[in-house]
């Protein structure tokens, strides 16, 4: 199985109406560095340009500006199928007609392939994929999950250079999900060879990609490995994105009193006070009586004091969302809501009053204007 590495440079695409006039750009200028073997997933909301880019990889969009080379190679000018990639849809785009066997093997039929050569790499790869024992069905006769498997087996026969996969298991349920999510990720284990992921579920991405590249309106946002993006996020929109619940983000100001710095949450009512000391005291020192955006993860909030500092707040339950080994706690805050995860078996009433601790070394403060991280 080849390898290659993808690098992208200043890449645009830009849509224009009948007479050539632009009308939408949805990649504005990226530049991304794909590794040898690597498994990059392309994550964001609908429309923010994931899809374009990859389909501008594949060949199946037009670059407007900029470039993209596979293996050291320039690829803009060439077609698809000269690139060296296999491209899974969340379609499955199977032909109905052929047996599994016959929808593997075709794309090596067609660039005539000896026939014992295909008889062994497909053999060999439905092997692989636990689907030896079903090649003379037709697709119709498959589950989903089945259906997904014989996509991918689709794509292994051709050993292309990368596989470019585009939201593959949107089509499934959860359960199916989770079991393709593992399967695929077992198998760029095995075959060691690009990848790049295209999905909107954030889960998704920080179970399976080596990094992750958050997009936004058509621009990066961040690039990094999951646990990176999780505890570094380097803006808002990647603290609020990343994590399941997300980032608590807390508007407020900063205040100087006489025994330190604190932030302020805004309002009138629950409102979140909470000393900032050490690294986040010096941080803040420059947004004294300034706006400011106070961000800290469910997951480091707890009803019993964690080693390390902590700030202790009381506040009153809105929402309790038991989960059997843990609770989703929803408190009121002067702006809305902060979330807790709180591990244990609790059950929490509606209106209780309920004391909490948040890690304060697990804090990381916005600049609300440009919505980057302070450093």
């Amino acid at each position: 199985m080849s390898e290659a590495s993808v690098e992208i440079k200043d890449l645009v695409k830009t849509y224009t109406d009948d007479r050539g006039r632009p009308t939408f750009t949805a990649v504005k200028g990226i530049d991304l560095d794909i590794k040898n073997g690597e498994f990059m997933v392309l994550v964001g909301p609908s429309g923010c340009g994931k899809s374009t880019t990859l389909r501008m990889i594949a060949g199946l969009e037009r670059v407007t500006s900029g470039t993209i080379s596979i293996g050291g190679k320039v690829v803009n000018h060439l077609e698809p199928k000269d690139r060296g990639i296999a491209m899974v849809f969340q379609s499955y785009a199977l032909y109905p007609h052929f047996n599994l066997f016959k929808n593997m093997a075709y794309a090596l039929e067609v660039v005539k392939k000896p026939k014992d050569a295909i008889k062994a790499v497909v053999n060999k790869t439905a092997k692989a994929l636990q689907l030896d024992h079903m090649m003379d069905r037709k697709p119709q006769a498959l589950s989903g999950g089945q259906r997904q498997r014989v996509a991918l087996g689709r794509a292994i026969v051709r050993d292309p250079s990368v596989f470019l996969f585009d939201e593959p298991l949107s089509n499934l349920d959860a359960k199916m999900r989770v079991q393709m999510r593992s399967e695929i990720t077992r198998l760029h284990g095995e075959l060691g060879t690009t990848m790049i992921y295209v999905t909107h579920d954030q889960i998704e991405a920080m179970t399976m990609g080596d990094r992750i590249c958050v997009m936004r309106d058509g621009i990066i946002m961040q690039v990094a490995d999951p646990l990176t993006l999780y505890m570094k996020p380097e803006n808002m929109f990647v603290a609020s994105f990343i994590g399941s619940p997300p980032m608590n983000l807390l508007q407020g100001k900063v205040q100087k009193r006489t025994d330190g710095i604190y932030f302020v949450e805004n309002g009138d009512i629950d409102t979140v006070v909470a000393p900032l000391q050490g690294k986040l005291q010096s941080l803040a020192n420059n947004y004294v009586d300034k706006n400011i955006v106070f961000g800290i993860r469910p997951e480091n909030i707890s009803e019993s004091p964690k080693a390390g500092p902590s700030i202790p707040l009381t506040s009153t339950v809105d929402v309790a969302e038991p989960m059997g080994s843990e609770s989703i706690v929803y408190l009121k805050t002067g702006t809305g809501y902060l979330i807790a995860r709180i591990q244990g078996e609790h059950l929490y009433q509606l209106g209780q009053k309920l004391t909490v601790h948040l890690s304060s070394d697990k804090v990381t403060l916005f600049d609300p204007e440009t919505q980057n991280v302070i450093r």
